[in-house]
Order: C-alpha cells, then structure tokens, then sequence
C-alpha cells in the first residue's frame, strides 16, 4: 500500500445485458460507483452497465491489479488483453473480492439488486426479497419471464438465434414445444447451443437467445420495461 493512498475508493464488477452472461467489467474508481457507471453509459454500448458489486477500501489500487492478476493467473480470460473485460461470472468474481477483502482492514464488500446495494462482507445485512433471474439463471434481479409480458401467447412461433433454422412454438406462458417435448427456454438453450457459441459457465438465460420480429425476447422485454416505467412516471 502507499503511503499517499488516504481516501478510500471503489473496485467496481459490471454487467450489462447486451453482454453474454459471463462477461464482466472489473475496474476501479475513486468516486462513487454510480458515478462511474454513468460515464460509462455511452454509444460504444447498446444498454447501460449494472452494478454487479463493489468493494470499498483505501487499497483499491491494489485490489484491482491483483484481481486481474488473479484472474489472467486462471487462463486467458480477458477478452481483449488492454482491456477490463472479462470472461469469468460475476458471481465467481464477487467470491474472488470477498477473499480479498477478508485480507484487509478496511474493506466492505457490497451486492447490487434493483441498483441499490447491499452489505455482504464484513458485516450481512438482509438482502432485499430475493427474485430469481429469467429462468432460473443468476443475473441481473428480474421476476421470472412469462411471454405474455412481451405480449406474446400460446401458439406463437419464436428464432432460436444461434440457429436460425429452428423455430419452436409457444405452449404456455413459460414453456414451448419442440419435436413434442415441453421445455424453457434456457433448457433449450442448454441442449441446442452450438458448439462453437457456448460459453465457459453453460448456462444460459433463454431470452437472449430467441427472437421474434427481429428482436430478441429480452430486448422486447427491456423495452416493455421502459415503456412501463415511462407511464408511470408521466402518472406522477
């Protein structure tokens, strides 16, 4: 640590939805997350960056280089070498900050959910009501996907993208039907993912990856999100 490092700032985990699942940006910042989170909302990125979490502490300088240390130790898992891109969950990158900080004086380590965080080291706060992500899948806190939030219904037909030649129907506001079998989306993703697209995790969250008219069911449902939270603020 060096002698001049007095004020405490942040090693930040980000996400974003237009990312595959286990891409992360682990990088550092002396000013408030948030702050940093904003700038980077730019046109270099389709969506805005989420906070995935955070670690406090006057060694963020120092955390930082050792976590990427860490992780390059692991494998090649940057995904470009000048970059603070990394293919790794965030999950597992969370663990590797909370092992970092049980070796500090000083740090405090927080989880996002909803944009707003939540004490996990050194101190457990309660953690807001848990939701479980697009089929089961860890992520940003959703409430499970049903079609009928995009509008859609039994009986439609949806793109499996990494494949355009399948195309399956929707069975029920959760499932759909392929060669007489009812599946979720992400089971399907699981068993039908090309080789040459999966990921290092093998779990997918299923509405990335079909689409219909053009846009993938998670886009539509982002929309549908802000069309919804526009309305209500147009109602305050």
């Amino acid at each position: 640590m060096s002698a001049t490092d007095k004020e405490p700032g942040y090693v930040y985990i980000l996400t974003n939805p237009s990312f595959k699942e286990d891409w992360v940006k682990i990088g550092k910042s002396s000013r408030p997350v948030e702050v940093r989170s904003s700038e980077l909302d730019n046109t270099a990125v389709p969506l805005p960056f989420e906070i995935y979490a955070t670690i406090k502490t006057v060694k963020y300088n120092e955390v930082e280089r050792q976590i990427h240390k860490s992780i390059d130790r692991i494998s090649d898992l940057r995904i470009r070498q000048n970059r603070e891109f990394f293919n790794i969950a965030p999950g597992v990158a969370t663990d590797m900050l909370l092992d970092l900080a049980r070796l500090l004086d000083d740090a405090e380590v927080c989880r996002y959910q909803d944009n707003a965080p939540y004490k996990i080291y050194p101190v457990v706060e309660a953690a807001p009501a848990a939701k479980t992500d697009i089929d089961g899948a860890h992520g940003p806190q959703r409430s499970n996907f049903r079609f009928s939030m995009i509008g859609l219904s039994a009986g439609d037909t949806i793109q499996f993208d990494p494949n355009p030649s399948l195309k399956v129907v929707i069975a029920d506001d959760r499932k759909i039907e392929y060669e007489g079998r009812l599946m979720s989306l992400s089971a399907f993703t699981i068993e039908h993912m090309p080789e040459d697209k999966r990921n290092a995790s093998g779990t997918y969250q299923g509405p990335k990856y079909f689409t219909y008219n053009g846009k993938t069911l998670w886009e539509l449902r982002l929309e549908k999100e802000q069309q919804e939270l526009k309305a209500a603020q147009e109602e305050d």
